[in-house]
């Protein structure tokens, strides 16, 4: 089972590499970048959970409509991608009920930080993906986290996916800077190893970040940006497909263990 997700989210990456991006722009890239992925989704008809954060879904109503409307999975990021309350746990479910007419059952954290689990099951979600089972310098250590999904405090907890073993994480910045065949090899080993993979990413992704004046980004996070991480995705799913692997939502892959 491919479980394939996308935080859509303001951009507000730039912030973190001392740039300033106006709000205006934050939501236009990632409009542009979250259509590009409904694009490639729809070519090869596979469904995929979108974790939005409430001020993204308020300004892109109109893509929130075409996710749902494609039989997507929408599914919380909070209700700002740059600040938290515990509060926004259940505000944010609520408010992305109330935009999209559809249960959220999913949450994930902001740049996969700790939360709360106890809180996530006062909030009534069912699962959590927020976190990265791996080791990531400056970022966090989770090495001592199962691999695999778990329920804890009553919600279930589904983690991104890393490799067997080294526990080399899968995630966006592995796909951009991994050549295609090593990604895909290490993808459909981890896969044998765990029976699904669940990987994530974000729509600006699929915009072009190389303007260094603009986003300040290092290479490892812009390499392979737009127009190649569109054909990446394609060739990758296409990959995917032709060895015929299904892809389904977080919440219908929780289901399925749940009943």
């Amino acid at each position: 089972m491919i479980l394939l997700s996308f935080d859509i989210e303001e951009f507000d990456m730039p912030f973190e590499y001392g740039k300033e991006i106006s709000f205006e722009d934050q939501i236009a890239i990632s409009k542009e970048g979250t259509n590009q992925i409904l694009k490639i989704l729809d070519k090869h008809q596979v469904k995929a959970t979108f974790f939005s954060t409430v001020v993204f879904a308020q300004n892109a109503p109109e893509l929130i409509r075409r996710i749902v409307e494609g039989g997507h999975e929408l599914a919380s990021h909070g209700y700002y991608h740059s600040d938290f309350e515990t509060a926004h746990l259940a505000s944010s479910k609520l408010a992305l009920q109330e935009l999209s007419g559809q249960v959220i059952k999913g949450y994930r954290m902001a740049r996969m930080k700790p939360v709360d689990e106890n809180e996530i099951t006062k909030a009534g979600y069912l699962y959590n993906s927020s976190i990265n089972p791996t080791w990531l310098p400056g970022r966090y250590n989770n090495l001592s986290k199962p691999r695999k999904f778990y329920k804890e405090a009553g919600t279930w907890q589904i983690p991104a996916s890393v490799s067997p073993v080294l526990r080399f994480p899968l995630f966006w910045l592995s796909f951009h800077n991994l050549p295609l065949s090593v990604y895909q090899w290490l993808a459909e080993r981890t896969h044998k190893k765990d029976g699904y993979l669940n990987i994530y990413f974000h729509p600006w992704e699929f915009t072009e970040l190389g303007d260094q004046e603009r986003f300040g980004f290092p290479g490892y996070v812009s390499r392979n940006s737009g127009k190649k991480m569109i054909e990446r995705m394609d060739a990758f799913i296409a990959h995917l497909k032709f060895k015929n692997y299904p892809f389904c939502t977080i919440s219908m892959f929780s289901d399925s263990f749940s009943a």
